[in-house]
């Protein structure tokens, strides 16, 4: 599968928004929007061309892949699974993105960002409802019980502050014991609780083309 490989801080950039792609780095002055707040390229202090109709849907598109870490294929994929849903198209697709496993750790405050949130998903270092799961994109529940393995807790580095409590805010749609260091999905997450800056209506304008 294809693999985004340059700078993850080039993408926030070019969407011109926070994507919190790197963890800690996202949270300090030392993120790349806080230091250049402009397109990355030589010339992305001087762009100042009126964007298009098609342009603003299309970067709110690029917009919400980046930030889930989705390839083209498979976000379409979830376009069509929200359709299929009773609802709002728009707000179904966050509600997709949101509760996919890598995502929900991320959330619940087990990974540092997204991407390493996959990386130990894929490492088998996760339960769900006490059975390993290692797909990132395994849909979770209300009611579902995300837990790192005893193993993995006492092994991996980036499990062992864990018990200090949260370096973040947890969502309110998550409960979590650090203690355990398990969480569990309490609600599915409404369109109010995710705080990516996300314009999900011209994301279905631009599929309904």
């Amino acid at each position: 599968m294809a693999r985004y490989k340059d700078s993850v801080c080039r993408l926030c950039r070019r969407e011109g928004t926070k994507l919190f792609l790197k963890g800690d780095r996202c949270y300090s002055e030392k993120c790349a929007i806080n230091r250049r707040p402009t397109p990355p390229g030589q010339h992305g202090a001087n762009r100042r061309r009126k964007m298009s109709e098609y342009g603003l849907q299309l970067r709110e598109k690029q917009k919400a892949r980046r930030a889930y870490g989705i390839m083209e294929k498979q976000f379409e994929h979830y376009f069509e699974l929200a359709q299929k849903m009773k609802g709002v198209t728009g707000e179904n697709l966050l509600q997709l993105l949101e509760t996919r496993l890598d995502n929900v750790i991320f959330r619940m405050g087990f990974g540092a960002s997204r991407a390493q949130a996959r990386q130990l998903v894929l490492h088998g270092h996760f339960t769900v409802n006490g059975k390993k799961v290692n797909i990132p994109s395994y849909q979770i529940g209300v009611g579902d019980v995300i837990a790192i393995n005893e193993k993995s807790a006492s092994d991996v580095e980036a499990f062992k502050a864990l018990r200090e409590g949260p370096g973040r805010a947890i969502v309110q749609w998550l409960s979590v014991d650090f203690e355990k260091l398990e969480g569990t999905v309490t609600a599915l997450p409404a369109r109010e609780d995710i705080d990516i800056p996300i314009e999900e209506q011209l994301i279905v304008e631009l599929y309904s083309k």
